[in-house]
């Protein structure tokens, strides 16, 4: 097992739990189903086939293929963000025979063509997520994410990540380098006797430490088994939540991109 580090920023995005129909959500935090979703991307695999293992990558003496199954996440929330919501309407002031279509497959009558939904975003939310699995699929979605072939989003297409995305590949302990290691965004700076910060981590499983029977804190409809548009299937995912406190000079200061473009090149944090 061996694992690599990402880190998702920018201008907003979105990773829905519940939302259908004229209401689409976003969690807190990505979700399993949304970072497995830009992985696929990355691997120019279409929606019918984003959920298949991976045969060419089997190790020699494992009895399956690897898969998205086989790929565990730790997620650091350095910013939270502010929950943005946006205003739709469709459909309107069309003639009938161009609106829209309802479940019966006739057409919606004019007084009633206008469609109403809301989508709900998190702008200015920076994430690092550690993610950890089998190493020669770690490789290839490290290789992957930093050459995709389809184009990357943090949940909804209008959501570009910044750069970097990929901050560390092949790490033997990607939670640890989130702990001790990693640049941490944050706007408000520390205080001058500040010596730690109080930090938000999700597990996917109970954290190190703690009592392998500990319940989780919530669960999350995220482990994917569909991803197609019309047939999307999620099974609930049990999470643990904590906080850490993470040494102060891991703040990137003002300009984060600094912080980040040493972290990457491998010099001393």
């Amino acid at each position: 097992m061996t694992g690599l580090v990402l880190r998702l920023a920018g201008l907003l995005q979105s990773s829905g739990e519940r939302g259908v129909f004229h209401y689409r959500d976003t969690c807190a935090f990505p979700t399993r189903s949304s970072l497995i979703g830009i992985f696929a991307a990355a691997q120019g695999r279409p929606r019918e086939h984003a959920l298949d293992p991976y045969p060419h990558l089997q190790a020699p003496g494992d009895t399956t293929a690897p898969s998205h199954r086989d790929l565990t996440f730790t997620i650091r929330v350095d910013q939270p963000g502010t929950l943005y919501r946006d205003f739709h309407t469709v459909g309107g002031g069309y003639p009938r025979d161009q609106g829209l279509v309802t479940g019966n497959g006739t057409r919606r009558k004019p007084s009633a063509s206008t469609l109403v939904s809301h989508r709900d975003y998190l702008t200015g939310a920076v994430f690092t997520v550690a993610v950890e699995g089998p190493a020669r699929l770690i490789s290839h979605i490290a290789e992957t994410l930093e050459r995709p072939r389809f184009g990357l989003f943090i949940g909804r297409r209008a959501c570009l990540p910044d750069e970097p995305l990929v901050l560390t590949a092949g790490s033997s302990d990607p939670v640890d380098e989130l702990l001790t290691r990693t640049p941490l965004t944050r706007n408000r700076p520390p205080g001058p006797t500040d010596t730690h910060l109080p930090t938000t981590f999700v597990w996917e499983h109970p954290p190190p430490g703690a009592d392998p029977t500990t319940p989780p804190d919530r669960e999350s409809t995220s482990e994917p088994t569909n991803l197609t548009r019309h047939a999307r299937r999620h099974l609930p995912r049990p999470l643990w939540m904590t906080t850490e406190n993470l040494p102060a000079h891991l703040h990137t200061g003002p300009r984060p991109i600094d912080a980040l473009t040493t972290y990457v090149h491998g010099e001393p944090a």
